[in-house]
């Protein structure tokens, strides 16, 4: 079933991409102990199982003088003429989780969209906004993170987070032959992950 739903959201590859995992993103419409019925950023409503062993991450907002030199960050963004990435959002990451999905690639979020996950070498005011040079093996971007991008970070969090009404990110998979919800980002008293 999760195939079917996938089929209109991301394509010919959708059965490999929901046994791997899907990520959707939308307003929690409903909620009990075992569903949740996400309504998505496009209209479309999905109804989903809750993994008993659910994961949910708390997003809140952090500033952008809280990443340094040395930070390791994840930038969704857009490709600018310059070669520069103009940030949609920043994502300043626990110390823990240090290289995770190191690297840059493209990202689902808005067409043309980017992912660069990576160690901060400079930060740089300029008139505008900062720049951050971004450096992973095998390259590095520049990042122009214009005033008022969202910057956030995230922590474990739990299902207390989960109202109706409050915005999410999460990952979906078929269990079971069930489209399961498996891992969710919300954040807290309304605050929205960026992406």
């Amino acid at each position: 079933m999760l195939a079917f739903v996938m089929l209109a959201v991301a394509g010919s590859s959708a059965l490999a991409q929901a046994r791997a995992g899907v990520r959707l993103r939308g307003t929690v419409e409903a909620l009990s102990p075992t569903t949740l019925v996400l309504r998505q950023r496009n209209g479309d409503r999905v109804e989903l199982a809750i993994a008993s062993n659910l994961g949910v991450t708390e997003v809140y907002p952090v500033q952008l003088a809280d990443i340094q030199a040395g930070s390791f960050v994840g930038v969704g963004a857009i490709p600018q003429a310059d070669g520069s990435q103009k940030a949609i959002a920043v994502t300043l990451f626990p110390e823990s989780m240090r290289g995770t999905g190191e690297g840059h690639r493209p990202f689902d979020f808005v067409p043309q969209g980017t992912m660069t996950n990576a160690t901060v070498a400079d930060v740089a005011a300029t008139p505008d906004g900062e720049h951050l040079r971004l450096r992973y093996p095998g390259g590095e971007q520049l990042i122009v993170v214009a005033p008022g991008t969202p910057i956030v970070s995230f922590h474990p969090g739990d299902r207390s987070l989960l109202t109706v009404g409050s915005a999410v990110s999460l990952t979906a998979q078929e269990i079971a032959g069930q489209p399961t919800v498996t891992r969710i980002s919300a954040g807290r008293n309304g605050f929205a992950p960026p992406y």
